[in-house]
């Protein structure tokens, strides 16, 4: 689903405004509505079906399997190192797997052509860790930059666009700033605005909340949260933080040595009694005393 309409003539921002209202204000709108249920269970829009793939002799991912539902949250948990991260870059397509399937929609990817993931990556989109914004634009050109590529706005809507994804992600005060300029936690706000000018189905989230203060980790989650519920966005968060991943996970995936230690909900994964998983929630869980 795009989160805007292409308006018909310029100045006609109405559908816009009104979704990015509600995205600052969510009592203005209601959870979008998700399709209901055919016999048996509905075909997922991510397949990862025995995923495997090393690097320089060494195992990272093993048949590793889930799958993420239309409109759903799946956070990908994990201690460092054990192929959080190389999943999304092997569902973008960056990377290609050892064996095993990667489905977009039932449509297999990792056999496809570069101009055939191309197009794939036209309904996904993903926000990395250090914001990999292009560092000779201004904050403003950033987020513009993928209307400007799509075309077929005039430069007004464009200018209306990127002001309301800017105001979203709270980075008014920094338009016309360049990203070497900014703080870690600022980056990956604005790497979000253009992952939404993008206009994706699909949003992958890469350690969002890693190297930021907690304000901005709350706020970065509500936003994440809120495109779910109002947008009906399907997201994957890769991320270390349990108590972040409550919040948003509908599903949890947890890697351990490279393979799918525990994959279903949030509930069973927080219950489960599997000494890798609790050792991860006991350590996750401690915090270092002041004195």
């Amino acid at each position: 689903m795009a989160l805007f309409e292409n308006p018909a003539a310029p100045g006609s921002l109405e559908p816009l405004e009104a979704e990015l209202e509600a995205l600052a204000d969510p009592a203005k709108i209601a959870p979008k509505p998700q399709p209901a249920a055919s016999a048996g269970s509905p075909q997922p829009i991510i397949v990862f079906d025995n995923v495997s793939i090393s690097f320089n002799g060494r195992s990272v991912l093993q048949n590793v399997s889930f799958s993420v539902s239309r409109g759903e949250t799946l956070c990908i948990l994990g201690r460092s190192g054990v192929g959080k991260s190389v999943s999304l870059r092997l569902l973008m397509g960056f990377l290609k797997p050892d064996s095993g399937s990667i489905q977009v929609e039932g449509q297999e990817i990792t056999a496809l052509s570069e101009e055939g993931l191309r197009a794939v990556r036209k309904r996904i989109t993903m926000v990395f860790q250090n914001g990999a914004l292009f560092d000779s634009m201004s904050v403003r050109e950033n987020v513009a930059f993928p209307l400007r590529e799509k075309g077929g706005l005039a430069d007004d809507q464009v200018d209306q666009i990127v002001g309301r994804l800017i105001g979203l992600v709270g980075a008014e005060d920094v338009v016309d700033v360049f990203p070497g300029s900014l703080s870690t936690g600022r980056k990956r706000a604005v790497a979000m605005a253009r992952a939404l000018a993008a206009q994706p189905e699909i949003v992958l989230y890469d350690e969002p909340t890693t190297m930021v203060d907690p304000i901005t980790a709350r706020r970065l989650g509500s936003l994440i949260q809120r495109l779910k519920l109002q947008l009906g966005f399907t997201s994957i968060v890769v991320t270390h933080d349990t108590r972040f991943a409550q919040n948003l996970a509908d599903s949890v995936l947890f890697l351990d040595q490279g393979r799918a230690e525990f994959f279903g909900p949030l509930s069973g994964f927080l219950e489960s009694a599997d000494p890798p998983i609790q050792q991860f929630l006991t350590l996750d869980a401690y915090v270092l005393p002041l004195d």
